[in-house]
């Protein structure tokens, strides 16, 4: 084993890639096809000087080190600005060395493409191979046993466009923003037929870097069948902000037309750590404490946006699937949290690997799904997946350790292998149901929504459910007139008489308390009246088959191909009914106790409006709405729109989530105790 550690100076008289004659140059470190380090952005100089770190572990020095040099292009292709290698067999042991290397393009070998200057000490290494430490990348590194990824919070809002260059021929665009800061990316929506756009969307950047950073801002006009428009570009210079202050700040697009106007906060860093098995903050009893006194219920207004502390330990997994030729694979684990993701480090050569790691997190909502994910490591590929879970931290079980059966890409069924997890969730109860009447943060990594016919179908069944549900009551309502059931509609008669006749508005909130109550009583039992939707499975299975033989033969052409031109309308329409469908499976389930926590915030809710409608006449209501709908711009210019009853709704799952989020019970042979008694034995 050897240690290479190298210092990446600075560089000289680089390649110009942009028109303004200058570069925005990074540089990336690899061995063996493999990427080990990767630079900071220095942007707009041709003679950036990095001086950063990096320590690299060799099993030999066969592999000589390949330095490339990229132009940062955000929202486009990198531009190639150089390479070089490094022989490591050359260097001398503990001895430091200053290295000059000159960059060239394969493609153009006389062309001069500037210099690169290293600092480099080679010296052996004894132990366990530990994995490298790399300045962008959220991999743990072993050099420290606990480390903090992140240095802080940047929180962004997007309020408004001014002025906007017209791109289409009617003189409007259908603006958009994408927002980059290192390699985190946010897209805001589309904003059809208008110069001056209001988005008022929020979202969240990492902070890595003690001073800051460059936020890379381009707006885009959406143009559907053809390439987007550029509208303009500007920077935040997130070094020039004070920190725990919010800035208003209104940005001239450059190369374009128009403003853009943000709000921008930086925060400290919440607490988000990746650390050895044997750092686990809980096992303090001091730092439990501590934890828990944070969000005891006496802290219910002391910063609302804290909700909960996350701890989760990847202990191991077992039976992996192989994905390399050699009948092995090269495992290592993802964790997220909504925007927050994590990785373990590699083990190599490993059907059952151990990481034993323990990863803490802020939560920022309760209702949010923890996604474990294992992949196979490919020197010059990308990953291959080999399983996953998602696991809704309300119904995971505090300090157990357990064995989660590992599932395929669409969560809908098992795929070979399970990981042992042990999780423990804390969080203030008031503070969770306050943060569900606000919107759900939105996950900026998600893939975009595709075209599948087998997923339109799916969305139409299930919003026919839904509106069959209707049409049936539709139905039942229309036999009672028509006397089909004299008894039946002799009682509803009556019935009908006595509502109307001392009909008050609170009884609707009432009536529907009631309906949840008896569904509860219904569960507790034994009575359960909830039907397995076996449909919705059945179709979820059906499109993992269409992924696996659209991914095996890509070349042959289907009902895809034939509708291409008309993609992005199908694409609209399948999106339609799956909120449409969605909606009314969400307050099905509801008050169907599918969650619990959310079933008991209803009834909670229901209570106080019927007391409210109950003592407080109607009209004192109505003026109380009234004014706070008036005044709220007045009150808060730049407060982000949102109705609370459908951001609740939003926090219920779907059929389609209920299915996803179920555990799969793993075979009886990967119980832990059996485990360690067929060790004992």
């Amino acid at each position: 084993m050897y240690q290479l550690d190298i210092t990446l100076k600075r560089g000289q008289s680089l390649a110009a890639r942009d028109r303004g004659g200058t570069s925005d140059p990074y540089v990336k470190f690899k061995i063996g096809g493999k990427e080990v380090f990767r630079s900071k952005i220095i942007h707009k100089n041709l003679n950036p000087v990095w001086e950063e770190k990096a320590c690299i572990l060799l099993d030999h020095l066969r592999e000589p080190l390949y330095i490339k040099v990229f132009d940062y292009d955000f929202g486009l292709q990198d531009d190639f600005m150089g390479s070089a290698f490094l022989d490591l067999t050359q260097l001398e042991l503990k001895r430091p060395m200053d290295v000059t290397l000159n960059l060239k393009d394969p493609h153009y070998p006389d062309h001069d493409l500037g210099i690169i200057l290293l600092s480099v000490v080679l010296t052996p290494s004894e132990g366990e191979p530990r994995d490298v430490f790399q300045t962008q990348s959220l991999r743990l590194s072993d050099l420290h046993r606990k480390s903090h990824l992140w240095r802080g919070i940047v929180s962004i809002t997007l309020i408004e466009g001014r002025d906007l260059k017209a791109m289409d021929s009617n003189g409007l665009s259908d603006p958009y923003v994408k927002f980059r800061l290192g390699h985190q990316k946010y897209k805001s929506k589309i904003r059809p037929k208008t110069l001056n756009p209001q988005w008022r969307e929020q979202f969240d950047f990492h902070l890595y870097e003690e001073r800051g950073g460059i936020i890379d801002i381009t707006a885009w006009d959406k143009d559907a069948g053809k390439r987007d428009d550029f509208i303009g570009r500007c920077q935040v210079d997130l070094s020039a902000l004070s920190r725990e202050q919010t800035h208003k700040l209104e940005l001239q697009l450059e190369e374009g037309e128009g403003h853009l106007v943000l709000l921008v906060t930086l925060t400290a860093s919440a607490t988000v750590s990746i650390s050895d098995l044997s750092v686990n903050s809980l096992e303090d009893q001091k730092e439990r404490e501590e934890i828990l006194k944070r969000y005891s219920p006496l802290r219910i207004f002391h910063n609302l946006k804290d909700v909960g502390f996350l701890q989760v330990k990847v202990i191991r997994a077992e039976g992996l699937m192989a994905a390399d030729v050699t009948g092995k694979s090269d495992p290592f684990c993802v964790v997220e949290l909504n925007n927050d993701r994590l990785l373990t480090h590699t083990v190599y050569k490993n059907l059952n690997p151990e990481w034993n790691k323990v990863f803490t997190f802020n939560i920022k909502d309760i209702h949010s799904v923890l996604e474990v994910t294992v992949y196979d490591e490919d020197r010059d590929r990308s990953a291959d997946f080999l399983g996953k879970v998602a696991i809704p931290l309300l119904s995971i079980p505090n300090g157990e350790q357990k064995a989660y059966v590992l599932k395929n890409k669409q969560l809908t069924g098992p795929t070979k292998g399970v990981i042992y997890l042990e999780i423990d969730v804390i969080f203030n109860a008031v503070k969770a149901s306050l943060r569900t009447l606000i919107p759900k943060e939105q996950k900026y990594i998600e893939e975009e929504n595709r075209l599948s016919k087998q997923l339109l179908l799916r969305n139409f069944i299930r919003t026919k459910h839904c509106v069959m549900v209707l049409v049936n009551a539709a139905y039942y309502v229309n036999s009672c007139f028509d006397w089909d059931s004299p008894p039946r509609s002799l009682a509803a008669f009556v019935l009908f008489l006595f509502v109307v006749w001392n009909f008050e508005l609170y009884m609707i909130p009432l009536v529907l308390l009631l309906l949840l109550t008896w569904n509860y009583f219904l569960i507790i039992s034994g009575k359960d009246n909830r039907q397995r939707d076996t449909v919705v499975e059945d179709m979820l299975e059906d499109e993992e088959e269409e992924d696996d033989k659209d991914d095996k033969d890509s070349e042959k052409k289907g009902f895809i191909n034939k509708i291409y031109a008309i993609q992005e309308v199908c694409v609209s329409v399948q999106n339609i009914l799956d909120e449409v469908a969605s909606f009314g499976e969400r307050i099905k389930n509801t008050f169907n106790w599918t969650v619990p926590f959310l079933s008991w915030l209803a009834i909670v809710a229901l209570c106080v409006f019927t007391v409210i409608l109950y003592f407080i006449p109607l009209r004192y209501i109505v003026l109380v709405w009234g004014i706070n709908k008036f005044t709220k711009k007045l009150r808060s210019p730049y407060a982000i729109d949102n109705n609370e009853l459908l951001d609740f709704l939003s926090r219920v799952p779907s059929d389609v989530q209920v299915v996803q989020y179920q555990e799969l019970k793993p075979d009886p042979s990967h119980s832990p105790c059996k485990r360690k008694k067929n060790n004992l034995g």
